[in-house]
């Protein structure tokens, strides 16, 4: 259950979050997004999953290979994406299934 909750904190309110720090874009970078997630009570666990919402892919590659290199991101999202369909959700976050 905090699993499911702390997931749909980053679909519910960590657009809107970056947005009222640093302004509507189309991409964040990794230093807006991390700064936010650790400053602003998200579950840090889920840090990738921000990285996979906010940041351009070219960006995200470099990023994740840095900072969890262990992590394939293809796997994680496909993980996100059926953990979501499983708990049903509705919102944000379905656009990881259109990517």
């Amino acid at each position: 259950m905090l699993k499911y909750l702390a997931i749909k904190k980053y679909g519910s309110k960590l657009l809107p979050t970056l947005i009222a720090r640093y302004g509507v874009q189309q991409h964040y970078s990794a230093s807006q997004i991390r700064s936010t997630i650790y400053q602003k009570g998200f579950n840090p666990d889920f840090l990738p999953l921000g990285y996979l919402l906010f940041l351009a892919k070219d960006e995200l590659t470099r990023v994740l290979s840095v900072e969890f290199p262990e992590l394939c991101i293809i796997t994680y999202k496909n993980e996100m994406v059926n953990y979501l369909d499983e708990k049903r959700y509705q919102g944000y976050l379905e656009i990881l299934a259109e990517s």
